[in-house]
Order: C-alpha cells, then sequence, then structure tokens
C-alpha cells in the first residue's frame, strides 16, 4: 500500500476571477485528511497577457513575433500568480509542507473535436519558484490515446464518494461556466467498466454570466435572484441548440464557449425573464445527463459556482428522481473541489496510476498522464 503524501492543487477557471489552492493527505487512492485551502481573487485587469491570449486564441496558433512575445508573457503571468496563490496557502498557520503540486494552467481553448486542447502557464518557472516538483499538463496523454482530455474529476469523486460512505451510486454535478457530471458506484473499483461515468453536460452558467454582465454589467446572477424573479420563456427553450448535445452519447466535453448563442437567443426578454430561461436551460441540460447513467443515482451533489445558485438548484431537483445537495451537505467543500481534484491527480501521476477511463473521456483504455518539472 502507497504512503499517503501531503500534494498542493492549484486551478484557475475560464473566467480569470480567481486561483485557488487546496492541501490534501493522499495516495492518489484514498483521502487521508483535508488540508487547508484559499481562493485567491484576480483583479479584472490582472494577467492582461493571458487574457490577450484567451480572449484572441487563434492568433497564437502559432505564435510568432509579437504574439510569440505575448505567449511567453502569459505563461509567466499564470506561473507567477498561481506561484504567489501557492506559497501563500504554504505560509498559512497549521499548513503541511507538500511533496508535490499538482498544477492545472490556465485553460486557454478546448477543442476535442478537433483533438487537441490548449493550457497555458509555465510549469518549469513555477517549481523554481516554489522549489518543490510540480506535475502539469494533465489532459495530452488522455487525448493521445482518443481521449476528449476532460473532465478530469471523476476519479477524484469515485474516491470522495468512497470517503463519504455513499450507499449507492452518487452524481457529482460541478456547475461552472460549462456543466459536467460523475456518476461513480462507490461499491465498485472505479477503474472497473462502468462503474464510473463522466461527461458535460451542457452550458450552465456561462450563458447567464454572459446574459447579466451584457444587461446590467454584472458578473453573474448572485443568489439566482433575477432568475427567481422572472418567468421562463418556453418558446425560447424550445428553439435553442442544445437538443442534439443532450443526445450525443457520452464521452463529451464542451469549451467554455460552446453554446455562446444561447445568450444571444434571449434578446426582446426582460432581463429577469431571460436570466430564469437560462437557468432553466441549465437545469434540463443537467437533468437530461441521467439518460445517460447505467442506473438511477441515489444523491446529486452539487459543486462549483452554480450551488450557490438557489435557482438554479431548485430546477434540477424538479427534474431528477433523488436528493439534490450541495457537497457541503456531505461534508465537503466546494470551493475547493477541482483543486483538490488536481492535488489528488498529481500523486496518481506519480504513482504511473491512471488520470481518466475510457468512461470518463472515451481514451481507449485507462491512461495515466501528467508530466513532471523538477525545481
Amino acid at each position: 500500500m502507497a504512503e499517503a503524501v501531503w500534494a498542493l492543487g492549484l486551478m484557475s477557471g475560464t473566467s480569470m476571477d480567481g486561483i485557488d489552492a487546496a492541501l490534501l493527505l493522499t495516495d492518489g487512492e484514498t483521502v487521508s485528511a483535508f488540508g487547508p485551502g484559499a481562493e485567491t481573487p484576480l483583479a479584472p485587469g490582472a494577467l492582461p497577457a493571458a487574457r490577450a491570449v484567451h480572449a484572441d486564441w487563434r492568433a497564437f496558433r502559432p505564435a510568432r513575433g509579437a504574439a510569440a512575445e505575448t505567449l511567453a508573457a502569459a505563461e509567466a503571468e499564470v506561473a507567477q500568480a498561481h506561484a504567489a496563490a501557492a506559497a501563500a496557502l504554504i505560509a498559512a498557520p497549521g499548513a503541511a509542507a507538500p511533496e508535490i503540486v499538482g498544477f492545472h494552467g490556465q485553460t486557454v481553448a478546448h477543442a476535442p473535436d478537433e483533438g487537441w486542447t490548449w493550457q497555458i502557464g509555465d510549469a518549469a518557472a513555477l517549481a523554481r519558484g516554489l522549489n518543490r516538483p510540480v506535475v502539469h499538463d494533465f489532459r495530452a496523454a488522455d487525448m493521445a490515446a482518443g481521449g476528449e482530455g476532460a473532465p478530469l474529476a471523476p476519479l477524484w469523486h469515485a474516491a470522495l464518494a468512497r470517503r463519504i460512505g455513499a450507499e449507492g451510486p452518487v452524481a457529482f454535478l460541478n456547475l461552472g461556466g460549462v456543466g459536467n457530471v460523475t456518476w461513480t458506484d462507490p461499491a465498485r473499483a472505479p477503474e472497473d467498466p462502468g462503474a464510473t461515468v463522466a461527461f458535460d453536460t451542457g452550458p450552465a452558467n456561462a450563458p447567464i454570466d454572459d446574459w447579466m454582465r451584457r444587461r446590467a454589467g454584472l458578473a453573474r446572477d448572485e443568489n439566482g435572484a433575477a432568475a427567481a424573479a422572472g418567468r421562463v420563456a418556453e418558446d425560447r427553450l424550445a428553439r435553442n441548440s442544445t437538443a442534439d448535445w443532450l443526445a450525443r452519447r457520452p464521452p463529451k466535453s464542451l469549451d467554455r464557449n460552446a453554446f455562446a448563442d444561447v445568450a444571444a437567443g434571449m434578446e426582446g426578454l426582460s432581463l429577469e425573464d431571460g436570466a430564469a430561461t437560462l437557468t432553466a436551460l441549465a437545469a434540463r441540460c443537467a437533468a437530461a445527463a441521467a439518460e445517460h447513467f447505467p442506473r438511477p443515482a441515489t444523491r446529486w451533489l452539487l459543486c462549483g459556482g452554480g450551488r450557490r445558485n438557489p435557482a438554479l438548484a431548485a430546477m434540477i431537483a424538479e427534474r431528477v428522481d433523488a436528493p439534490v445537495e450541495a457537497t457541503e451537505a456531505a461534508g465537503l467543500d466546494g470551493d475547493l473541489m477541482e483543486a483538490q481534484a488536481f492535488a489528488f491527480l498529481a500523486v496518481r501521476s506519480l504513482r504511473g496510476l491512471p488520470l481518466s477511463l475510457p468512461g470518463t473521456t472515451g481514451c481507449r483504455a485507462p491512461t495515466p498522464g501528467g508530466r513532471l518539472a523538477r525545481p
């Protein structure tokens, strides 16, 4: 049995509004202890080079001349911001010294249908800055093995299902810009065929956020207040562009902007009715995921920023035949789960264990991954 080690996981979402860092004591298969974590917010003007690459990524593939200089600056910015977040957590009272760091990097674009995904961040510089080995580039090996490169958290979710003593299949529903779900049966080894299934459900927070930003200058529908005050425009839902996606069998994964047209389709509605309709769409996409489960989940646990939206949670609960709760109801930290996932995956990478499975990404066989940067 492998010895558990302290690992530090780092994660930044596509919105670039902050960096999550979390410590975890794990052997890469089980969770021995949760350490402290922290969310480091990023100001809207932070990481200007990285934002430029994210906003116009096509101009940087391949990058030449001034574009290459901007890309190099972006790689350095991302590493520096993550180093600062990691160093602050390591220095926090009671924090254990991690032996390994899992660094996801900043996603610029994700195009699984074209066989590539792109995360930026100078892992070698991060390793030097922290004086610790850093596991990075988690997705490339999976894509080389025929997978979609996402989602990568399912094996982590499977470990959590066992940690909380789940007695039946659990659906972990992560509500970020895009929704993704992991169905896992804790009574079976997660690598067993059919024991762990995962995929992206469709648009979640992204269209709602885009709508609120464009119509009201707000970053999000705080606490689902606008949606709760509005009415769902059923005719707009009937015309949305997600039907083919929902019918498509897993594995399947999305870029954050894959359904950018959905929010635009709400024009002419009030702020509240548009928010209500987009929230209903996210809920219906999430609930439709159950059609692809091997058997019904006995419990749905919500993580990601969307779990704080009571309107969204209520709409999901109306459409699934099982309890729907935030992960905190199971004693888990929904804010830190993705950062914890990359701490967990870093240890798995060191041990040569699979990071992805045929049932989670479509790879041909359970596939190890990640690359190691030493200080």
